[in-house]
């Protein structure tokens, strides 16, 4: 797969994952809905890092999206490193046992709400570097 074509992977896989988000957050389950936003963005720095490596476009496998980020070597403000980094801790909040029952409890309607809302954010500003050359 040219880094083209995985490019393109990442980034339907990524508007499907944001699809399940939205539904995910419609039905009120919160803390799966961070998880997939988590997915997000993380399928849209991997499809950045296939776009701007032609001669080795798999992305390191990581989760976490500062280290995606600094890998691409991607000058961000303060706010975007802070938004990674929550977002990030959404991927091990939701998944490991120890971290579920605390995350639940932090996942109200209101945080969630305010979370994707910076999820959002964050895709539309990698998508803005997918379209430009």
């Amino acid at each position: 797969m040219n880094n083209i074509d995985l490019m393109n992977y990442w980034i339907e896989s990524s508007d499907e994952d944001y699809n399940v988000m939205k539904v995910l957050y419609k039905n009120k389950k919160n803390t799966y809905c961070l998880f997939f936003g988590h997915l997000v963005i993380e399928k849209l720095l991997k499809a950045l890092y296939a776009k701007n490596n032609k001669n080795a476009p798999h992305a390191p496998r990581s989760h976490d999206l500062l280290y995606l980020a600094e890998k691409m070597k991607l000058e961000l403000t303060e706010r975007q490193e802070d938004l990674l980094d929550i977002i990030t801790k959404f991927n091990m909040s939701a998944r490991y046992d120890d971290y579920k029952k605390e995350f639940y409890a932090k996942c109200t309607d209101e945080y969630t709400a305010m979370q994707i809302k910076n999820i959002e954010e964050v895709r539309e500003w990698i998508k803005s570097l997918l379209t430009t050359n």
